[in-house]
């Protein structure tokens, strides 16, 4: 029930039920990454009228987070690859750094020195702020 009901109210945890229902009836399964992700293309390979060009959408594991697909992936969900990960042999690049989570909004983000959200003191003003003051 309760996984009906987050499926119901929420669209940032894995999937809707109006998308579960349009991949059931429209999806073909292309394949599913190292994340658990599931990546899906309209049947038939054919062209939708609404975008343009082939429909492909992901499933996401868990919290909706556009950051945990990976670059492969990616290139193919953007038309930018005609071949999915799943289709052809695909090898990271040496430049390519494993998944990272955004911390973004958590108590994990980055928060600099100087930062009111960093702990410890703010470093002491050095005197160089001139404050504006109209008719200057």
């Amino acid at each position: 029930m309760k996984q009906f009901l987050t499926q119901f109210f929420t669209w940032w945890n894995g999937q809707t039920l109006g998308t579960r229902f349009y991949t059931w009836r429209q999806g073909q399964f292309v394949g599913s990454d190292e994340f658990g992700n599931n990546y899906y293309r309209a049947q038939g390979h054919r062209v939708d009228p609404n975008v343009g060009s082939e429909r492909r959408w992901v499933i996401y594991n868990g919290e909706a987070d556009a950051s945990k697909v990976p670059p492969g992936w990616r290139a193919w969900l953007t038309h930018n690859a005609e071949l999915a990960p799943s289709e052809e042999t695909y090898i990271p690049h040496p430049w390519e750094r494993p998944y990272v989570p955004n911390t973004t909004g958590t108590t994990e983000a980055y928060r600099p020195s100087g930062s009111q959200l960093s702990e410890g003191r703010r470093p002491a003003a050095t005197g160089d702020y001139v404050p504006w003051s109209p008719g200057e």
